[in-house]
């Protein structure tokens, strides 16, 4: 698990391509070959946000192999889990930039609806006192780790987006 608060690791993966290529670092390493083959874009492209990636320490070199006369460098990230934290403002607005990312690709991935579909989506304004906020923060982080450990290799790919935030007081 790895704790995303500094400025430079929030803006890295406030990219929506950027937030794709960790997405699919999750399940294996990749070359950046093999990330611009799956994303359909060229690979110096891939390969500028994957060196954005590695300096803001989000994504490392797991291994490498020779081909032909170059080595090939495969990248895994740098933790399984990404928490996102704010300390101040700035860092606010970049913990709502990697949100956004996240809701973007995760609305990518959302397979049209078939019969006995699972998908379950809302969104939901409500006001809150401090106290009641913190126990939903809880229950989600528990409902994170109790989703995290149901995983099972041989199961259908399933997605869990939820967050919990302070609104605009004008939204």
């Amino acid at each position: 698990m790895l704790v995303v608060r500094e400025p430079e690791q929030l803006r890295a993966l406030g990219d929506d391509l950027r937030a794709k290529i960790v997405v699919l670092l999750r399940e294996r390493a990749a070359s950046t070959t093999e990330l611009a083959t799956k994303l359909g874009l060229p690979k110096g492209t891939v390969g500028h946000h994957v060196k954005v990636l590695e300096k803001a320490g989000l994504i490392r070199v797991v291994r490498t192999r020779k081909v032909r006369a170059l080595t090939e460098r495969y990248y895994g990230r740098t933790a399984r889990l990404f928490l996102f934290k704010s300390s101040d403002d700035a860092g606010s607005e970049g913990v709502r930039d990697v949100a956004a990312a996240s809701l973007r690709t995760a609305a990518e991935e959302i397979l049209p609806a078939v019969d006995g579909d699972r998908t379950t989506f809302a969104v939901l304004r409500v006001r809150l006192t401090d106290a009641d906020a913190t126990r939903f923060v809880r229950r989600l982080e528990r409902l994170h780790r109790e989703f995290r450990a149901a995983e099972d290799p041989a199961g259908e790919p399933y997605g869990l987006a939820a967050a919990l935030y302070r609104r605009h007081p004008d939204a």
